[in-house]
């Protein structure tokens, strides 16, 4: 397998998870209800620390769960975790090996709180220090940068957001047409490779995103470093503001998420400042006409998808664009330098 091939096996592989998992997911929240938590203390890594974003603002906008984000090294190098009384002790984690994760699950066992891991390894040492697992099903996943895993950590936190909701049984309706909209975006495959040729002499850039494509902005810096070794720093459009954009200058890549939804008119009011007023050069997944016509390179998102869920689908369009820059600056796409499919941190 390539990570080319990952890419376009997303759709399968959401659509394995909504019909497959969707039993296991409902039961996993049904123990959860049963327990009453106070909120989710959350630990994860790299791509799955994204998936966990992701989670932070969909819990806490549909489910009024607030996350508070693990700091794993008071568990191993300070031996001081905080007391995790009524919480749900979550581990989002492809491979369930990295040992700093496996410790913050295993603390919250060890204080009696309800642990749940979030993995692709059901037999991982992480799913077996939790009570609960979420299988994310994405099958073996070869290639160093993470992309279906990804996705399908998404999908699991959204199925689980929805069998939290019981107010809204039209979610799942909703949830259901993913897969679609992946293979929709998937379709741009060839636009988007000649697209990326204009970037392939980019050495640096910022990505923007708010809300919940706040995740997004994350894990599209993160491809492009791993693949690209660009300089690409994500930020909130909000926190951008404060500071980092006078680095913005003629010409400047400033790459931008910007679906329709509650934070559209923000963000949109600032990429219109930066192309006009600032010279920047705009690459922009949107479904707003308006967005896409600020921007040299417009990476048009499907339309009709929910706020919500233009995570799932946009990170699709932007794992490709990295996929694309990384053949177009003659870099090896399966073997980026120094890292490894498995990073075990402490």
């Amino acid at each position: 397998m390539s990570l080319n091939s990952e890419i376009f096996e997303q759709p399968a592989v959401l659509s394995r998870l909504l019909t497959t998992g969707r039993k296991s997911i409902e039961h996993v929240v049904d123990t959860i209800r049963a327990r009453d938590v106070d909120y989710i203390f959350l630990a994860a890594r790299g791509t799955s620390d994204n998936a966990g974003r992701y989670a932070s603002y969909l819990w806490g906008a549909f489910n009024h769960l607030p996350i508070a984000l693990a700091t794993p090294s008071l568990f191993t190098y300070y031996d001081a975790p905080p007391r995790l009384r009524n919480a749900l002790v979550m581990g989002i984690s492809q491979s369930g090996q990295s040992p700093d994760i496996v410790s913050v699950v295993a603390e919250g066992r060890k204080q009696g709180a309800l642990t749940l891991a979030v993995v692709n390894a059901p037999d991982s040492p992480l799913a077996n220090q939790a009570d609960l697992v979420v299988d994310v099903l994405a099958g073996v996943e070869a290639a160093v940068a993470a992309t279906k895993t990804y996705t399908a950590e998404l999908m699991a936190i959204a199925m689980m957001s929805c069998a939290m909701d019981e107010h809204h049984p039209e979610r799942w309706g909703e949830l259901e047409k993913v897969p679609g909209w992946v293979a929709q975006a998937l379709a741009l495959d060839g636009e988007i490779s000649r697209i990326a040729q204009r970037y392939r002499y980019m050495e640096r850039c910022v990505v923007l995103g708010r809300g919940y494509n706040y995740a997004t902005a994350f894990e599209w810096s993160l491809k492009l470093k791993e693949l690209t070794y660009l300089v690409a720093e994500p930020y909130s459009s909000a926190d951008f503001q404060h500071g980092p954009i006078a680095m913005v200058e003629q010409g400047f890549p400033v790459l931008g998420v910007v679906p329709l939804g509650k934070v559209y008119s923000t963000l949109i009011e600032m990429l219109k400042a930066l192309s006009e007023i600032q010279k920047a050069e705009l690459v922009i997944i949107s479904d707003s006409p308006e967005a896409l016509d600020l921007a040299q390179s417009p990476l048009p998102l499907p339309l009709g998808i929910p706020e919500w869920l233009t995570p799932i689908v946009g990170i699709v369009i932007a794992q490709l664009f990295a996929y694309h820059l990384t053949q177009a600056k003659g870099l090896d796409t399966e073997k980026p330098r120094t890292i490894r499919k498995v990073t075990e941190t402490h």
